[in-house]
């Protein structure tokens, strides 16, 4: 039987595709702007079937309505990253939160700390040979789909067609589900004067010839702002956005230094406008693969002169660092920041950079501060921070005491916040701030 006669036994509805999905199973949705939002749909208008079961992912971008009050005998919902769609039923206990590092997310699918029933996943038409590519989300999606009992799959003629490892082959799916709406979007973020600060200082601390990892959002942009007069730039990151595209298309990224695969953008998924789903589209230069790969620690390692560039909400005098809680709140998830600020400590010549506005809620918090604040998660510890930068300047942090930590962070702080942060430093260390 050839692949297309097989690919046509498999062809169903949205409607009966779901319903092979049974009371008490563990769903795994592709991430971000792969969620198959048909599929999704269908299950949510299917829920009368269902009773108890788990839906499991990192960052959603549809609507998340398996979070709402009235679907809870139906669904019950464990993030792996919170998002703005399912931030509401965490904190209100009605969904969980499963703290990980995503490059250990595989391992928990592959190992059966979370046994996959079902993968709901979105992927590209298939080839010639009858492979489909998970397109702009290979991460744990890939790897679910390999684990999970039952492989539901829209295959939707709008989803980009990308390299590496980031492909299925239509035999190892169950159920299809012919599709063609436009992928979700993540609007360009707006960067203001504060944002433009930080990335000329984190622009300062990058080397011709360095490879990135950025992470996504305003600071992250701003500092691609500023590195077009910077040579032979590569990539190897969790993911990146429309802003990289520019600097490939001025040949400021061209990966000709990379010492891990060279000439190659490398990356495990992405977001951003058409602008950039139309770049990856079969481009050879950019190369997916799973996040156990990528975000790997002892991969990324492998690229020397590595620079890991991300946010967080707080950081305190001793150089922790809270970037998925507010107290008890659970605001987003660990993400690939520590798989990457380890990552690039262990490399030849890396950097790690925490990049943040010195001050939150319009001005009337710093996000220096004496103590992170209570019921907040460490994200990253103050034995793997390098360097933290703000609109103020750069705080080198590696190799300093205590001491030198908290007055290199104070030197950095918003000047509103300075009289507060030196007096409890004074305290802590019984000497005269200098």
């Amino acid at each position: 039987m050839s692949w297309q006669d097989v690919y046509q036994s498999k062809l169903t509805t949205a409607k009966d595709a779901v319903s092979y999905i049974q009371s008490g199973n563990r769903v795994v949705i592709g991430h971000a702007v792969c969620e198959p939002q048909k599929l999704v749909e269908a299950m949510v208008n299917n829920k009368e079937q269902y009773e108890n079961v788990e839906i499991v992912h990192m960052v959603a971008m549809g609507k998340g309505e398996y979070t709402n009050p009235e679907m809870a005998p139906h669904f019950r919902h464990n993030a792996l990253f919170v998002g703005g769609s399912t931030r509401k039923a965490v904190s209100e206990a009605r969904a969980d939160y499963t703290p990980c590092f995503f490059t250990e997310i595989p391992r928990l699918f592959k190992e059966e700390y979370l046994p996959v029933d079902v993968a709901l996943v979105q992927v590209s038409r298939p080839d010639e040979h009858g492979y489909c590519s998970f397109g702009l989300s290979v991460d744990y999606t890939k790897p679910a789909a390999e684990c999970a009992k039952v492989v539901i799959a829209e295959v939707n003629d709008q989803m980009p067609r990308t390299m590496g490892d980031s492909f299925i082959h239509i035999s190892e799916m169950d159920h299809i589900v012919e599709t063609s709406y436009p992928i979700i979007e993540l609007p360009p973020p707006r960067i203001g004067e504060i944002e433009k600060a930080i990335g000329e200082n984190c622009a300062k601390l990058v080397e011709d010839g360095s490879t990135l990892q950025l992470g996504i959002g305003a600071i992250p942009d701003a500092v691609l702002l500023f590195l077009k007069d910077k040579k032979d730039l590569g990539i190897h990151s969790e993911m990146f956005s429309d802003g990289v595209v520019e600097l490939v298309e001025a040949g400021v990224i061209n990966n000709k230094k990379k010492t891990l695969h060279k000439g190659k953008m490398v990356v495990t998924f992405l977001m951003g406008t058409k602008r950039l789903y139309d770049f990856v589209d079969n481009n050879p230069s950019v190369e997916l693969y799973p996040v156990d790969y990528v975000n790997n620690p002892c991969v990324i390692m492998q690229n020397e002169n590595i620079i890991s560039i991300n946010s967080c909400i707080q950081v305190d005098l001793m150089g922790q660092v809270a970037s998925e809680s507010i107290g008890l709140k659970q605001f987003s998830g660990v993400g690939g920041q520590v798989d990457y600020i380890r990552g690039a400590s262990m490399a030849r010549k890396g950097k790690s950079i925490i990049a943040i506005p010195s001050t939150a809620s319009k001005g009337k918090v710093s996000r220096i501060a004496p103590f992170i604040d209570e019921g907040s998660a460490v994200t990253t510890s103050r034995n793997d921070v390098n360097y933290v930068v703000t609109e103020y300047g750069i705080a080198q942090l590696r190799g300093k005491s205590l001491k030198e930590r908290g007055r290199a962070l104070i030197n950095i702080a918003h000047p509103d916040f300075r009289p507060m942060l030196i007096e409890e430093w004074e305290k802590r260390f019984n000497c005269k701030f200098e």
